[in-house]
């Protein structure tokens, strides 16, 4: 399926829409590494709100204190989640099995 041919002024519009969505989703990770923001609540929010639903967990975890890449890996392995899930993607088991994991 090819890409629709876009208009400068909808390029330019979606590209700002797009920035937007990045920078939501780093004030979102930046929060949670302050401890302003927990891994229960942002999963409670990922079904209603968009920012959080299209961020992927790995990220999220990532994001936490103590958390780098190797311990996210063996984490999402021992739950069962794949790495480029996204928040909004996950199932009530897996979103209860990462939380199991994280106490």
């Amino acid at each position: 399926m090819a890409l629709p041919t876009l208009t400068p002024e909808q390029r330019a519009e979606a590209l700002k829409k797009a920035a937007a969505a990045r920078t939501a989703r780093k004030e979102l990770r930046d929060a949670i590494a302050r401890g302003e923001e927990t891994i229960p609540s942002v999963l409670k929010r990922a079904k209603s709100d968009q920012v959080v639903g299209k961020t992927k967990v790995a990220d999220l975890l990532k994001s936490l204190p103590g958390y780098g890449p190797a311990k996210v890996t063996q984490l999402l392995e021992k739950t069962g989640i794949d790495a480029s899930r996204r928040a909004a993607g996950l199932g009530e088991r897996q979103r209860q099995a990462l939380l199991d994991a994280l106490k």
